[in-house]
């Protein structure tokens, strides 16, 4: 059976479209046909350019969540005996959608002779490098199932890991946005209005009150330039970000940050320990695994220190002196791992060291949260505070509240 993606006109003279299983492609005509659906086009939907360009660009991208749950499942199918193929599809009936279409199209190639690895290679943007070769070190060993337990502990690790520091991340931002447009909305409505009232009686403005309307004037004076200069700061960044040079800038800059730095680093050593683990693990040889590790740290700088690490470890093979040199791992990160090439548990030791900092990192995110949170509470505080004391100031010395002392 193949998928094929169709468009049509139904009984009622309304446009469909769907997803259709059938052996050929006269086989789903005809059962569109005995559906009451008049097809005006059938296409193989093996491949994502297979759909229509609208489509592509509405279609859902394979979540996390529900690779991680493929990849679960097929491996509790092969660990109860069922075969590959028979597996894959019980499979697409448990998914909809974008994964479903890729598992059709890999069950296709599989019942061609390709392997399940080359399979999922043609998928990059779902099944990564690592994913890939991690499977192809299962099919050659006989071992699927095991490597796949690993892929599945894998995946939900560094989920929960990214979930975890976007959410120390993304409350603080989301209080400072909130306090910006409070703080917006008080120079630009609030205060004017309460401002004008009072040159309106002939009051002299307070020093701090006048500096705060000057904000105020200048916000609403010159909104379209202020509205137009973080246009241009914002497209100035997307580009920069988009050259080499760029990338390489922000990727140091990013290290020269205080806590932005300790993350990019830590995640650095979570990725290569955690990776290079299961790799050597799998029985892939070390050259090619160093490879795939190099290629998935996503900061150019370490990138780079690591890309000359792996030179030098490739042709003398002393993996923790080398990674010292780099700066990135800590002593007791490349103290373990030389004890690991020493007894000859190194895939062992790596794991050991990407749990150990994969933890301390999501302890700091956890800790990072709870502490800015109350942080830019009191930042915020104090900034409307000093808004509305400077309004208040002047209505309290016009009504000669002092003089009740």
């Amino acid at each position: 059976m193949a998928l094929y993606f169709y468009q049509a006109y139904s009984k009622e003279g309304k446009k469909v479209s769907g997803y259709i299983d059938a052996p050929t492609l006269p086989g789903a005509k005809e059962l569109l046909s005995k559906q009451g659906v008049y097809p005006i086009t059938i296409v193989p939907a093996t491949q994502e350019s297979a759909l229509p360009w609208y489509r592509r660009l509405f279609s859902r991208k394979v979540k996390t969540k529900d690779k991680i749950l493929f990849t679960k499942q097929l491996s509790v199918l092969l660990k109860s005996g069922v075969p590959l193929l028979q597996s894959l599809e019980l499979l697409t009936e448990q998914f909809e959608g974008n994964l479903r279409t890729l598992i059709v199209a890999v069950k296709d190639d599989i019942k061609e002779g390709t392997s399940l690895a080359d399979a999922l290679k043609k998928y990059p943007k779902v099944f990564e490098n690592i994913y890939v070769q991690l499977v192809r070190a299962g099919e050659a060993s006989g071992k699927l199932e095991i490597i796949l337990d690993r892929l599945t502990d894998y995946l939900e690790r560094r989920d929960e890991l990214a979930k975890r520091v976007r959410s120390a991340l993304s409350y603080p931002i989301m209080q400072l946005v909130f306090a910006i447009l409070v703080v917006v909305f008080l120079l630009t409505s609030v205060v004017p209005t309460l401002v004008n009232n009072l040159q309106s009686m002939g009051k002299k403005l307070p020093g701090t009150t006048a500096f705060i309307m000057g904000i105020s004037n200048f916000i609403t004076g010159h909104y379209l330039f202020l509205i137009t200069m973080i246009g241009i700061l914002v497209a100035a960044f997307s580009y920069v970000r988009a050259t080499v040079w760029g990338r390489r800038f922000l990727d140091g800059l990013k290290l020269r940050l205080p806590i932005i730095g300790y993350f990019a680093k830590t995640n650095a050593i979570v990725q290569f320990s955690y990776t290079l683990g299961m790799l050597t693990e799998a029985g892939v040889n070390l050259a090619e695994s160093l490879d795939i590790v190099v290629n998935i740290i996503d900061n150019q700088i370490l990138k780079d220190a690591l890309q000359e690490a792996r030179d030098k470890i490739i042709k003398q093979g002393k993996i923790a002196q080398y990674l010292k040199q780099t700066n990135i791992f800590p002593p007791m990160a490349t103290y373990l791992i030389n004890t690991g090439e020493q007894t000859g548990k190194l895939d062992l030791m790596l794991l050991t060291v990407a749990r150990n900092y994969e933890e301390e990192l999501g302890e700091v995110a956890d800790s990072l949260s709870s502490k800015l949170g109350p942080i830019l509470l009191v930042v915020m505080a104090l900034i409307v505070g000093l808004i509305v004391m400077a309004v208040i100031q002047p209505i309290m010395e016009s009504a000669d509240i002092g003089s009740f002392g």
